[in-house]
């Protein structure tokens, strides 16, 4: 073991790591930041969930203020700088990672193989057509290509699929055609000769070997989080799904001992123990701690910071899950619960939603956080309400909504209401 530190000092490495230690820099940003975040990240989650903002707009915003999305979105879906595919979730990740992700794409899980026996069984080559379609008259979005197999039933109120929605999902996955996003984030398939200039992931020899390729995401997913468990690394890019040296039941840690052995081996990482943690610690090469986090912000549930909930649990004393699918009377915290950094933790949790129509900002709910963590002084409600006032407006200013309403649920809306009035 190299050395020890404590809970306060693995906090703030995590989070200057994760550029969120510091007070947002001064400017408005452009695609030179958009760039330097989703290089230094790796992968950035995408989601359909558009009741505040759309996911893969938020990380951004937390970490540097407003900023223009739609000229984000030119940038990020103008086929020069990412590409999308399956990196934590759905997610874009920059074009230098494409060989990295090539044995996701073309070593088929029983996923695969089951999707695609149940296509050919329901509709035999349609599979096949589907991908013609594409090369031939790609970029093209689902319904360009329905004619194909007609549904043959309603569409879902949750998750509308067909035929040929399995179909292009089934060749994204494999890397048979590559997927984009048009106008109202609708996602758009092309030929990969013509998105990323090299041909389909069946056969290409444009990938590098599995081994490698994990232990290249390991890496740079050590660099983007400064310091955590061999798990808590190895959950950024999901690698445990694709692991081969242990079961992936038992979770990210099945595959991450070698990956971890060999970051130390190579100089990218030292072993730490951290004060309260279980096991050691990887501490990155390079990551520093800042002596004082002095940032604020609100994280999304589709953060890096909130992705593994054994990290923010162990870290931040957070025990946090996302209640979007619970049952609307079994929701303890609210529908999308949004996290307030004060420092170097995490003060209060809200719920917020846009009425776009109305120019509103709404809490529907606001609650103090309840975990506790060594080094860490808990601020009286007045304070935090008054930071989080400050934050609730600047978001709102960014969504471009006039006012904020606070409804009356959660132990800390009364104090949150009276510092939102506050001149």
């Amino acid at each position: 073991m190299n050395g020890s530190l404590s809970a306060a000092e693995a906090r703030r490495i995590h989070l200057a790591a994760q550029s969120l230690a510091r007070r947002r820099p001064a400017g408005r940003p452009g695609p030179a930041r958009f760039r330097d975040y989703l290089e230094h990240q790796g992968v950035l989650q995408l989601d359909s969930v558009n009741v505040l903002a759309r996911a893969h707009h938020l990380p951004l915003y937390s970490r540097f203020g407003p900023y223009d999305r739609d000229r984000f979105d030119r940038w990020l879906w103008s086929g020069e700088h990412a590409f999308e595919h399956w990196g934590h979730e759905a997610s874009v990740m920059p074009r230098d990672l494409l060989p990295a992700m090539h044995h996701r794409m073309s070593e088929h899980a029983s996923w695969q193989g089951r999707h695609h026996a149940r296509l050919e069984r329901e509709r035999p080559g349609l599979i096949e057509e589907v991908r013609a379609g594409v090369m031939a008259s790609g970029p093209l979005t689902a319904a360009t290509l329905e004619h194909l197999a007609p549904r043959e039933g309603a569409r879902g109120t949750w998750w509308d699929t067909s035929h040929v929605k399995d179909a292009l999902e089934y060749l994204f996955i494999t890397g048979e055609v590559a997927a984009s996003r048009g106008p109202h984030f609708t996602r758009t398939y092309d030929s990969p000769e013509r998105a990323w200039g090299l041909p389909g992931a069946a056969g290409a020899g444009w990938g590098i070997p599995t081994a490698e390729a994990h232990q290249r995401l390991f890496d740079h997913a050590l660099a983007a989080t400064g310091i955590g468990t061999p798990a808590d690394v190895a959950d950024h890019f999901r690698l445990a799904r694709s692991a081969r040296d242990g079961d992936h039941r038992k979770g990210p840690a099945a595959g991450a001992a070698a990956w971890a052995a060999s970051a130390v081996e190579r100089g990218l990482a030292a072993w730490v123990d951290v004060e309260g943690w279980r096991e050691p610690a990887l501490l990155a090469a390079g990551a520093v701690d800042p002596g004082r986090a002095t940032a604020s912000s609100l994280l999304s549930p589709f953060d890096p910071v909130c992705w593994y909930r054994p990290r923010l649990l162990r870290m931040f004393g957070v025990d946090y899950r996302i209640e979007i699918y619970t049952p609307a009377p079994k929701r303890v915290f609210g529908y999308y619960c949004l996290l307030f950094l004060l420092g170097d933790r995490f003060e209060a949790r809200v719920d917020l939603k846009a009425l776009r129509k109305e120019g509103a900002l709404a809490v529907e709910a606001t609650w103090r956080e309840p975990g506790r963590v060594p080094g860490a002084r808990r601020r009286d409600d007045a304070t935090v309400a008054t930071a989080l006032a400050a934050e609730l407006r600047l978001m709102a200013g960014w969504l471009g909504l006039a006012q904020i309403r606070v409804a009356p649920r959660g132990d800390l809306a009364p104090a949150l209401a009276v510092a939102v009035s506050a001149p």
